[in-house]
């Protein structure tokens, strides 16, 4: 006698066996059908996803809320102190005013002097300073002349060499172009800002000796 077939039929969550009989003119219903339950998740696990949209992995899981979790970490790294920016030109009490006679520098203009048949030409920059006690100071200086100032000022004060910002850099094709002489004295007066304004280097002999010998 042939055995029946059975085909599976699956409705959502339950699956149903079904026998079928070799006749299939057969209408007589097979009482041996018998229900198949799939397995479910567990109820604990089915709240947990049901109140997460995502899996959260284990390692990643805090608890403690967002803000608790924001202030902790405040609290709980260490505070960096701020750096403050100060004027103390106006006290002349303040001991880290003492070596401090400039106010203000600036470069406003340069000349360009040129030699016979145009061979040796260079470059004289203006530089204005303004004193705290008196009026302004004009110096005049050529680029060499700063790079001889930097140069003293790092071998006076070998622990601050930080503290000297670089000069611009030097073409020898582009030295006379307008765009490059700009961005020159930008360079420059950034240079003598940072020096005269740092009352170590501008109490310093080496860079009064430098700056008043070009007076002028």
């Amino acid at each position: 006698m042939q055995q029946p077939r059975s085909l599976p039929f699956s409705l959502f969550a339950r699956t149903t066996t079904r026998d079928l009989a070799p006749d299939p003119g057969s209408a007589t219903p097979n009482h041996n059908d018998r229900p198949i339950t799939a397995p479910r998740p567990s109820t604990a696990h089915s709240s947990e996803l049901a109140q997460s949209p995502t899996v959260i992995p284990p390692y990643w899981r805090h608890y403690r809320n967002a803000s608790q979790a924001s202030q902790t970490s405040l609290e709980s790294t260490p505070r960096r102190s701020l750096i403050r920016l100060e004027d103390h030109t106006e006290d002349p009490t303040d001991e880290t005013n003492k070596g401090l006679w400039a106010r203000s520098v600036t470069i406003d203009d340069y000349i360009i002097v040129k030699g016979r048949s145009g061979i040796g030409a260079y470059v004289v920059w203006i530089c204005r300073i303004q004193t705290l006690d008196g009026g302004p100071m004009v110096i005049r200086m050529r680029y060499s002349e700063f790079d001889d100032l930097r140069a003293k000022l790092r071998a006076a004060f070998p622990y601050a060499k930080s503290a000297l910002p670089q000069l611009p850099p030097k073409s020898a094709i582009f030295k006379f172009s307008t765009k490059f002489l700009e961005a020159r004295r930008v360079g420059l007066a950034y240079f003598l800002n940072c020096v005269l304004l740092n009352p170590e280097f501008a109490g310093s002999a080496v860079l009064k000796e430098v700056l008043f010998s070009h007076v002028g």
